[in-house]
C-alpha cells in the first residue's frame, strides 16, 4: 500500500491535532508505511505512542500494541478514542461480560488499534478473535522487557517472536524508553528481526539541558535539608522519589512543617486519593510532589524544574527514565541523586524481595489450590502466614501472586479482587533456576553500574551516555563533576 506525506500530515493535523512530527515520529511513520520494521529507543514523553497510533489511521488491518503497562492503557484508549480512533484495549480489569463483547467486536474486525498484554495469548478465545484480522501492524512497546540483558525483563515477552509468527510476521514496531546496545540487540533477535532488514532509530537520549549532581548525604535528616535548599534553588513543579513507602512518609511531614506542602503519591494510596495528586500536579503552577517511581507514567508536564531521587534506583535506566520527566520544555532543569551508602541495601533487599525463587512460587500455588475456602476468606494475609515471614519489605507473597496471574495460573474474582482461585496450570518453563539465578545476577550487576553512577569523577551525563551506547559522548560541561573539574 502506498502512502504519500500529504496522507500522513492529514492524519497528524486532522487525528491527533499537530502540525509537526517531533524527533524521528516522521522517518518511523514513513519507514513504517513503506511495510518495514523498526526499533524506536526514545524517552518517555517524546512521543512514542504517535509512531503507532498514526499509522493504525491509514494501514488497511489492525495495528495490535504488545504492553505491560495495563494502568496505562485505559487512559491511551481514551484519549485516542475522542480522536475518533476505533480502539480498545483487553487486560484482567475488564468484567467477564465486557471482555467478552471485546472479543466479539474484535472477531467482527470493528478496531483499528488495540492493547493487550502478552500473557493474552494464552486465552484461546483471544487467539480466535484476533485470528480474523488482517494485522498489518505489531507494535511492541517496553520493548526492553524481551531481553533477558534488560532491567524489567518478563518472561510472557520472549514468546512475541513465536506470536509474531503465528499473525504472519507483519511488520513490527518495537519501542522503548531505554535500551543499551546489547538490549537492542537482543530485542531484533527474540523478535525475529533480521538486523539487516530493521531500522534502529535513537532519539532523544541525549539531554543538554539537564544539570545532574549527586550530593553525598547521611540520614534522613540531611535528605530534608537539601529538599529545602533545593527547593529555593529550583522554585518550579518538583518531583522526589523514594523506593520506600515508609522513608516518604517520614520526610512528608517535617517538609510539610516547614511549610512546603507536598503532594504525596505511592501505591498504598486510594486510587482516588493518587489520582487527585497526579491532577494538582500537573494542574498547579509551582507543585513539589514526593512519590515512588510508580508516579510519572503517562504524566507529560513540560515545565518540571527539579527531580530529586532521596534514595538510590536500582538502575541506571530507570535513574534516566525518571529524571528524563524533567525539562522537556528544553528549558535548564536540575536532576540530583541524595547519595547515602545505606541506601543500597534498599535495592539489594528489593531484588531478593521482587524475585520470589521457583519453590516459593510453586508454595504459593498448592496453597491457593488446596487451601481455597481459606485463601478467599484471608486473602494475601492468610498466604503471609503460611509462608511464615513478617517483613515490612517482603512482598514475595504479592509478586508471587501477580506472577501466577499473568501467567493465567491464578485468577481474581470479578467481584472481589481478593479472592483468589486456580484457572491453569503453572508454567514450568518459567521456574527453571538458572532462570531465576541469571535475573538475580543481571539486577545485581544493574545495580552495581548505578553505584558507580553515584561514584564516578567523570562527567556524569557522559557516563549514561556511554552506558547507552552514545557514540564518541562528550562531557556535558554542567554536570557537579564537570563543574568541579573547570574549577
Amino acid at each position: 500500500m502506498k502512502v504519500v506525506q500529504s496522507q500522513i500530515y492529514s492524519i497528524l493535523k486532522s487525528t491527533f491535532g499537530f502540525d509537526e512530527f517531533r524527533g524521528v515520529q516522521k522517518p518511523v511513520i514513513e519507514h513504517i508505511a513503506a511495510g518495514h520494521s523498526a526499533l524506536v529507543v526514545m524517552p518517555t514523553g517524546q512521543g512514542k505512542s504517535l509512531c503507532y497510533q498514526l499509522p493504525s489511521q491509514f494501514l488497511p488491518g489492525l495495528t495490535l500494541v504488545i504492553s505491560p503497562l495495563i494502568a496505562l492503557m485505559k487512559d491511551q484508549v481514551d484519549a485516542v478514542k475522542k480522536k475518533g480512533v476505533k480502539a480498545c484495549f483487553i487486560n484482567s480489569s475488564l468484567s467477564a461480560d465486557e471482555r467478552q463483547d471485546r472479543y466479539n467486536n474484535l472477531a467482527a474486525s470493528q478496531y483499528d488499534l488495540v492493547y493487550v498484554t502478552p500473557e493474552r495469548f494464552r486465552k484461546d478465545e483471544f487467539r480466535a478473535a484476533l485470528l480474523k484480522n488482517q494485522i498489518s501492524l505489531l507494535a511492541v512497546d517496553e520493548a526492553h522487557c524481551i531481553s533477558q540483558w534488560g532491567h524489567d525483563f518478563r518472561p510472557d515477552y520472549t514468546r512475541l517472536g513465536d506470536i509474531r509468527k503465528l499473525l504472519g510476521d507483519p511488520p513490527t514496531l518495537a519501542l522503548t524508553a531505554t535500551a543499551t546496545p546489547d538490549v537492542q540487540a537482543d530485542i531484533l533477535t527474540q523478535l525475529h528481526l533480521p538486523a539487516d532488514e530493521t531500522a534502529v532509530y535513537v532519539s532523544g537520549v541525549e539531554r543538554p539541558n539537564l544539570e545532574v549532581e549527586v550530593h553525598d548525604v547521611v540520614g534522613s535528616d540531611e535528605k530534608i535539608r537539601n529538599i529545602v535548599a533545593l527547593r529555593h534553588h529550583f522554585p518550579g513543579p518538583a518531583i522526589v522519589y523514594f523506593s520506600l513507602i515508609s522513608s516518604l512518609e517520614a520526610i512528608a511531614e517535617p517538609l510539610a512543617v516547614l511549610g512546603l506542602s507536598p503532594l504525596i503519591y505511592h501505591g498504598q494510596l486510594p486510587d482516588r486519593r493518587r489520582k487527585q495528586a497526579q491532577e494538582q500536579f500537573i494542574d498547579g503552577a509551582n507543585p513539589l510532589i514526593l512519590a515512588t517511581p510508580a508516579f510519572g507514567l503517562g504524566v507529560d508536564k513540560p515545565n518540571v524544574r527539579l527531580v530529586v531521587h532521596a534514595e538510590v534506583p536500582g538502575s541506571v535506566e530507570a535513574y534516566y527514565q525518571e529524571i528524563g520527566r524533567a525539562g522537556r520544555d528544553g528549558q535548564p532543569a536540575g536532576c540530583v541523586l541524595m547519595y547515602d551508602q545505606d541506601d543500597v541495601q534498599i535495592q539489594l533487599d528489593f531484588i531478593k524481595w521482587a524475585n520470589p525463587d521457583p519453590e516459593f512460587i510453586r508454595r504459593i500455588y498448592r496453597l491457593i489450590e488446596t487451601h481455597g475456602d481459606r485463601v478467599r476468606a484471608g486473602g494475601l494475609d492468610y498466604l503471609r502466614e503460611q509462608m511464615h515471614f513478617y517483613h515490612s519489605r517482603d512482598f514475595r507473597v504479592e509478586t508471587s501472586v501477580n506472577l501466577l496471574e499473568r501467567w493465567g495460573a491464578v485468577a481474581r474474582t470479578d467481584d472481589n479482587r481478593k479472592h483468589l482461585s486456580v484457572c491453569g496450570e503453572l508454567p514450568e518453563e518459567y521456574l527453571q533456576p538458572d532462570l531465576f539465578q541469571a535475573r538475580l545476577k543481571r539486577q545485581n550487576e544493574k545495580l552495581l553500574e548505578m553505584v558507580r553512577f553515584a561514584q564516578t569523577p567523570q562527567c556524569r551525563m557522559q557516563f549514561v551516555y556511554t552506558y547507552f551506547g552514545v557514540p564518541d559522548a562528550k562531557p556535558c560541561g554542567h554536570c557537579d563533576n564537570c563543574r568541579a573539574s573547570s574549577q
